[in-house]
Formats: structure tokens, C-alpha cells, sequence
């Protein structure tokens, strides 16, 4: 038995996935299964696609659309988030980020800027948005993706190992990672082992950079350059609740982050 350790570009990033202490062939599988479950999710949730459940969705003008149950779940969690994070985390902002060029505009239709978890109307598998919204679920799927491919190393009889999609980390079973990460300035900043959790790392920035076409769009974003850095026990939710840390008022802002189910571990200040 030897350490397997595999990677693929998806989700606009590159996916690390490894499993330790298994057998060769059964790792093999395990990982398989785990990267085809991060592909389900680029291709159900991808903003960039126009046969997307999410461009579907988008672009339905405010009728109801019958969506996987993953594209739904996602969604679900999305809204929760959005309504008790009192908006300091909001998927509804697509419209914001098409027309500033980050996201593609796929139709002539021109989505409201932002809205509030009550445009999003859940029935089942029907979704249903209103008042013009367009989500985007960049904030928070990627790190689903993870909480899935780690779920199916463990159907696969994987007990310890991790999935790492560019800053969404998560490390299952008896084993530890170091972890270090990189600051606004460039710097590298030594944080503690990470080991049974979720680690996700969100960036802010001064201005656009052609080089980093992500953004986070909320009002009370710093114009300052920054890394925030939250752990959390899934990867959804440290990959979400680094957007509440880059969008809430520095006075709470770690409690804040606490409330919802996170720790925010860097900037420690």
C-alpha cells in the first residue's frame, strides 16, 4: 500500500486529490469517483456555461426551473447563507459581475445588479428566481465540489487522505497537513496543521488585475489587498464564510465568521 496522489484541471483551478494507505487499485477507483463527482458540479453550476443548471436558471426570466437535486442543494445552501450572514456572503449578485466583465453575459437580458435570499424561491427541484437576480454560485461550489469528492474517497473505503482545489482544502481521517499560506504582499505565513477540517482562502484586491479576474462584490469590501483565510468543518462552508470575512465590518468580524460555523485564522488581526 502506497500514498496515491492525483490531480486535474477543473473548476478553473487544479485539483490535488490524494489517498493514503490503500490499496493501489482501490485508490485508483476511489479517486476516479471523486474527480467525476467535482466534474458533475463544473458542469451543473458553471456560470461560464451556457447549458448550465445555473445559466438555465439565470436566464429563465423568472420562471420556475426544474434543476438536479445537487444544482438545488447548493442553491439551498446558498440562500441560507446569503439570509443569515445578513447578506455579508449574497449569491445574488451575478449581475454585478457581468457587468463588470467577470462573468460572461451569455443573452441580451440585463440581470439586476444584486438582490436578497427572498428572490429565491425553492420548490423541491424548481427553482424560481425573481425580481430580475442572477446567481452566481462562484463563493461557494467549488468547495462543495470538495465536501463531494471527499465523500466518495470515503465510500470508496479511503479513511485518510485530501482534496485540494486551489484555495479549498479539505484533510479527512488520521492525518495532518502543513499548512502555509500566501499574504497580499507575497509572503508566505506559516498557520497550524490542518487536519479533519476545511481551509479556504478567498482574495481581495486594490484594483483590477487582468491577471485575477475574481472579485468579491459587496459594500463593505476593503479596497486594501488581502488574504482571508477561514476554517470551517466543510469546505462549502469555509469556501462561503471567506466572503463574509472580506465583506463585514472589521469590528465583529471574527465573531461574525464564529456564528456561522467558521474560525477566520489569517489575517489573525
Amino acid at each position: 500500500m502506497h500514498p496515491v496522489k492525483r490531480g486535474k484541471p477543473l473548476l478553473g483551478t487544479f485539483v490535488e486529490i490524494g489517498a493514503l494507505h490503500a490499496a493501489s487499485g482501490t485508490a485508483m477507483a476511489a479517486t476516479d469517483a471523486a474527480f467525476s463527482r467535482i466534474a458533475r458540479i463544473q458542469q451543473l453550476l458553471s456560470f461560464h456555461d451556457p447549458g448550465s443548471d445555473l445559466s438555465r436558471l439565470n436566464h429563465a426570466d423568472g420562471a420556475a426551473v426544474e434543476l438536479h437535486p445537487l444544482s438545488v442543494r447548493v442553491i439551498a445552501l446558498a440562500k441560507h447563507l446569503t439570509l443569515s450572514s445578513g447578506h455579508a456572503f449574497n449569491c445574488t449578485v451575478g449581475g454585478t459581475m457581468v457587468r463588470k466583465g467577470l462573468l460572461p453575459a451569455h443573452t441580451d437580458r440585463h440581470p439586476a445588479p444584486s438582490g436578497h435570499a427572498g428572490d429565491i424561491r425553492i420548490h423541491g427541484r424548481r427553482v424560481r428566481l425573481e425580481n430580475g437576480v442572477s446567481l452566481t454560485l462562484d463563493g461557494i461550489a467549488k468547495g462543495y465540489a470538495v465536501d463531494l469528492a471527499v465523500a466518495a474517497l470515503k465510500r470508496h473505503g479511503i479513511k485518510r487522505g485530501w482534496v485540494n482545489a486551489g484555495g479549498d482544502l479539505r484533510v479527512f481521517g488520521d492525518h495532518t497537513i502543513p499548512i502555509h499560506v500566501r499574504d497580499a504582499a507575497g509572503g508566505v505565513v506559516p498557520l497550524c496543521p490542518l487536519g479533519n477540517a476545511a481551509l479556504a482562502r478567498s482574495r481581495t484586491i486594490a484594483a483590477p488585475d487582468d491577471g485575477f479576474r475574481g472579485e468579491i462584490i459587496g459594500d463593505g469590501v476593503s479596497s486594501a489587498p488581502r488574504v482571508w483565510s477561514v476554517i470551517a468543518r466543510h469546505a462549502w462552508l469555509a469556501d462561503a464564510l471567506t466572503k463574509v470575512a472580506a465583506n463585514s465590518p472589521a469590528a465583529g468580524k471574527r465573531e461574525m465568521v464564529e456564528s456561522l460555523g467558521g474560525h477566520l485564522v489569517f489575517p489573525t488581526a
